[in-house]
């Protein structure tokens, strides 16, 4: 995956029709994102709500209804260096590609969110070591990401990108870089594949994947454009519902009922319904 010398844009997703409408669309890999999981199963912010439970159920609903890569966020690893290990063998079992790895205290938030913390370099070390003894395919990528840009400032933040380079990350991720020159910085200073995190609305500002490519950063990560999208389209027919009582209005902006018959398979399980079915006796 990261082999290719083209920028690598990713969605996030959050649950199986998002990843197969991705997929149908012409994304080579995606995103499982926690706070879209967090938001979606719970209705509650990516605040430390969820597990490892929900993250790895998730991934192999996601990761069964594609076949394209899927780096699922595993947000902090969810305990210690065991408990990563375990995780990165369980999300490779499900059918997972890779993961990012966070080195937030627990409880851990979205990385554009006031009140974070992180944990010491060597603990980290220690998870991100975890994590890639336990991956059994060598094409599992582990994503090390830091979240001390905020807390300790951007150099230290560098610094910590460089250590998980050299203890084996397959790509290093600076979260909530403030500006272009921030970038450019990242960009210069460490040279491993970078991961650019453009979040609606969020700190870092949002840069074409041409310009971001440029810059150094190999994977550019769209997390929240699916749910944000969902939530504006949902509301939106939610209220001419409740205004009208109808959703006539609302007819060019949906796909209809054979269309999402379509994307969904019916036509491959009915097929199949017809082969199963046990043919008439005399």
């Amino acid at each position: 995956m990261l082999k290719t010398n083209k920028p690598l844009v990713i969605p996030g997703v959050y649950d199986a029709i998002g990843a197969k409408i991705a997929e149908k669309v012409g994304f080579e890999a995606m995103f499982q994102t926690g706070y879209g999981t967090s938001a979606t199963l719970f209705g509650m912010p990516d605040y430390g709500f969820i597990g490892a439970t929900e993250t790895l159920d998730n991934a192999r609903r996601i990761c069964r209804a594609v076949s394209v890569p899927v780096i699922v966020d595993s947000d902090t690893g969810y305990g210690n260096a065991l408990s990563v290990w375990k995780l990165v063998r369980e999300l490779e079992s499900a059918g997972a590609s890779g993961i990012f790895l966070e080195d937030q205290r627990w409880p851990k938030r979205c990385g554009h969110m006031q009140g974070k913390e992180v944990i010491s370099q060597e603990e980290y070390t220690e998870k991100l070591g975890a994590a890639i003894d336990a991956r059994q395919s060598k094409d599992f990528i582990i994503v090390a990401r830091t979240d001390a840009r905020a807390t300790e400032g951007l150099d230290a933040a560098i610094e910590r990108g460089l250590q998980n380079k050299k203890t084996g990350a397959d790509a290093v991720f600076i979260e909530a870089p403030r500006s272009l020159e921030e970038m450019k910085i990242i960009g210069k200073s460490i040279k491993a594949p970078l991961v650019a995190n453009m979040i609606e609305g969020g700190t870092t500002p949002i840069m074409s994947a041409e310009i971001l490519h440029k810059l150094g950063f190999k994977i550019i990560l769209y997390p929240l454009s699916v749910l944000f999208a969902n939530t504006f389209a949902t509301m939106n027919i939610l209220k001419e519902l409740k205004k009208s009582g109808t959703t006539r209005k609302s007819k060019q902006k949906v796909v209809n009922f054979d269309q999402f018959n379509d994307l969904v398979e019916l036509p491959k399980f009915q097929k199949l319904e017809k082969r199963y079915r046990f043919s008439k006796r005399e």
